[in-house]
């Protein structure tokens, strides 16, 4: 799957939020959006960035970005995530990797010389207009909240 790279469109989708809601990407335009693409909710890297998401969610909210965070993870998982840690942003399900694909994160990885596939954590900034303003792959979980901030000064 290629990368995707800024100025382009972003892909738009529909996906059910832990809340029991869908959420739609391009019904978000006006601000900007981070979507935050992680492997699997209740894991030590995933909880570590989503906390340092839910605790800068304020200083996100002076810039008007939204903060989406997407996985494979069912809907149910995700709410007992989002219990179990306090997040207080949606948290989407895309169990058929439909949107991991399209973003390019659905990947070949390998560990102990499986391979499998899986989530390349990365996280994405689009436009008030719907324009990937930021792309990057194969983020670290410590410092990517404040990474992303920078980026939206």
């Amino acid at each position: 799957m290629a990368r995707l790279e800024p100025g382009q469109p972003a892909p738009d989708f529909t996906l059910p939020s832990d809340g029991g809601d869908d959420v739609t990407l391009s019904a978000l335009r006006g601000g900007p959006v981070v979507l935050v693409f992680y492997p699997k909710a209740m894991t030590s890297g995933c909880t570590q960035q989503a906390c340092e998401y839910r605790d800068s969610l304020a200083l996100f909210g002076k810039v008007d970005a939204t903060v989406l965070a997407i996985s494979p993870d069912p809907v149910a998982r995700l709410g007992k995530f989002r219990d179990k840690e306090g997040l207080t942003f949606p948290l989407l399900s895309d169990e058929s990797h439909e949107v991991l694909e399209a973003y390019g994160v659905w990947v070949e990885k390998s560990m102990y010389g499986k391979k499998y596939m899986g989530v390349e954590r990365s996280t994405f900034v689009v436009g008030a207009d719907g324009v990937l303003l930021h792309a990057d792959y194969k983020v670290k979980p410590a410092g990517d909240a404040e990474r992303v901030l920078a980026l939206l000064g």
